[in-house]
């Protein structure tokens, strides 16, 4: 049986146009998203941060920032940062994050102190610098399906009834 068929009862509500209760989306999407290839999940994952309608990549990445331990936020960091030049490139941006000073790579004891909405801005600019950010912020969150409840139930909705697609 495959992964898709032991799924498909709970993917069929979100697709039939019952739609689950809200407040059930986000651990629906939890369930799918940690039972799903790898591979999968960064697909949806990229659709949900290149959408118009699931907000941001900023607003998204920074929500998953903020759910995210120290060395996962690290390595986010480490991702955004790379995508805009490094740390040195932050002043120029006019950002300012923290803790962050002009190093090879953040720390997860640097990331204490960066707030997610510094994150989403940084998300942001580096999106705009290099698309390319998006699709390796997927495969990243993709290694930590955990995480995808942080995105909300409006995003868990909307992605829930576009997995089988």
């Amino acid at each position: 049986m495959s992964i898709l068929d032991q799924l498909g009862g709970l993917l069929n509500q979100y697709s039939s146009g019952t739609t689950p209760g809200e407040e059930d989306a986000p651990e629906h999407f939890r369930q799918v998203a940690t039972q799903v290839p790898q591979a999968s999940l960064g697909a949806l994952l990229s659709n949900i941060f290149q959408s118009h309608e699931t907000g941001t990549f900023g607003d998204n990445i920074s929500q998953m920032y903020g759910q995210s331990d120290p060395g996962q936020r690290a390595g986010i960091l480490n991702k955004l940062l790379q995508a805009v030049g490094g740390a040195g490139a932050l002043s120029s941006l006019g950002l300012h994050l923290p803790g962050l000073l002009g190093g090879s790579s953040i720390t997860p004891d640097q990331t204490q102190h960066v707030d997610p909405e510094a994150v989403r801005e940084l998300a942001n600019h580096a999106q705009q610098r290099d698309p390319s950010i998006v699709d390796q912020a997927s495969e990243f969150y993709s290694q930590h399906p955990q995480l995808v409840q942080a995105l909300g139930a409006g995003v868990a909705i909307w992605a829930l009834q576009r997995f089988r697609r």
